[in-house]
C-alpha cells in the first residue's frame, strides 16, 4: 500500500527520509505521496520525488500558508509537470484557526484554482487530481470547487475530519475521501461513521505524517508513513472487511486516483 499523503520536507524527517522510507517498506508500505504547502515546498518535495524510487510529490499552497507570500504559481507549474509529480495541492479552506484570515485564504485559493484551471486547459495540459484541505469549512469550500469547474471525481477531501453529514456532502459533490490516524481516535466516533458510509471506490488512507499518529502510536511525534498500516488495519475492522480485501481495494484506489500502484 502506499501512504497517498505525507509531508517528508518537515523539518521532522530531515536527514532520514531513507530510514523511513524502508521501516515503512517493512511493513507493506512501499511507497509514499509528500504534499507541498507552498510554491517553495513543492521543489523540496520533487527533489525527494526525484532522488527517491519510492517518493511521488503534489504542487500546491496549503490555506493557512496562503499568507506567506509572495506565491510564484509558475513553481508549481514547473513540478506539476514532472513525472515525478502526481497531483496539485494541497488547497482549500480552514476555519479552525483565525490566522490567515479567511479573506487571506480564500484569495489564494482563487488564484491557484485559476492557475489549476489554466494549466488544465494550456498547450501541453496538465490534467492532476486535487488533494483538497477542508477543515471546518465543508458549506464554503464545496461551492467554490463546484464553480471552479475542475471534476470532482479528481477531488479528494484528505485528513477527513467531519462526519457523517459532511461525508455526505462531500460524496453528494462527487469527491473522494480519505482517512487519517484520526478515524482510529475513541474521541471521534463521528469520524468512524462516516468512513463506514464512503463507497468502497472512493476510499483512501493515509498518515499526514508528521501528525495525527494513529492508535496504537498516538501521542508520538512524528508519526511515521510507516504507520499507514495501522489506520488501514483500523478502518477494515470499521468497515468490516477483511484486511487483505481492503487492502486490494485500497491499492486499486491508489492507482485509479494518483496513477501510482502499490509498488512505484
Amino acid at each position: 500500500m502506499i501512504d497517498t499523503h505525507c509531508h517528508l520536507t518537515f523539518p521532522d524527517f530531515a536527514g532520514r527520509v531513507d530510514l523511513e522510507l524502508a521501516d515503512a517498506s517493512a511493513v507493506g508500505v512501499s511507497g509514499c505521496v509528500t504534499v507541498s504547502t507552498t510554491t517553495r515546498d513543492c521543489l523540496d518535495a520533487l527533489e525527494l520525488a526525484q532522488r527517491f524510487n519510492a517518493v511521488r510529490c503534489t504542487a500546491g499552497v496549503h490555506p493557512l500558508h496562503a499568507h506567506e507570500g509572495p506565491h510564484e504559481w509558475e513553481n508549481l507549474r514547473r513540478v506539476a509537470s514532472s513525472p515525478r509529480c502526481v497531483a496539485w495541492g494541497e488547497l482549500g479552506l480552514d476555519n479552525h484557526y483565525e490566522h490567515p484570515p479567511t479573506n487571506t485564504q480564500r484569495r489564494v485559493l482563487d488564484e491557484q484554482l485559476g492557475f489549476i484551471q489554466a494549466c488544465r486547459e494550456g498547450a501541453s495540459p496538465i490534467a492532476h487530481p486535487v488533494v483538497v484541505h477542508c477543515r471546518e469549512a465543508f458549506d464554503d469550500l464545496i461551492p467554490v470547487l463546484r464553480s471552479a469547474g475542475l471534476p470532482p471525481e479528481r477531488m479528494i477531501f484528505h485528513c477527513f475530519t467531519g462526519g457523517p453529514h459532511e461525508a455526505r456532502k462531500v460524496l453528494d459533490f462527487g469527491a473522494w475521501i480519505s482517512f487519517t490516524g484520526v478515524v482510529t481516535y475513541r474521541n471521534a466516533p463521528e469520524v468512524r461513521q462516516a468512513a463506514m458510509l464512503v463507497p468502497a471506490d472512493r476510499i483512501l488512507i493515509e498518515t499526514d505524517a508528521p501528525f495525527l499518529s494513529p492508535e496504537p502510536k498516538r501521542g508520538s511525534r512524528p508519526c511515521r508513513p510507516a504507520y499507514a498500516r495501522h489506520t488501514a488495519e483500523a478502518v477494515a475492522r470499521i468497515r468490516g472487511q477483511p484486511f487483505e480485501e481492503f487492502h486490494e481495494q485500497i491499492n486499486r484506489n491508489t492507482e485509479r486516483f494518483f496513477g501510482i500502484g502499490d509498488v512505484i
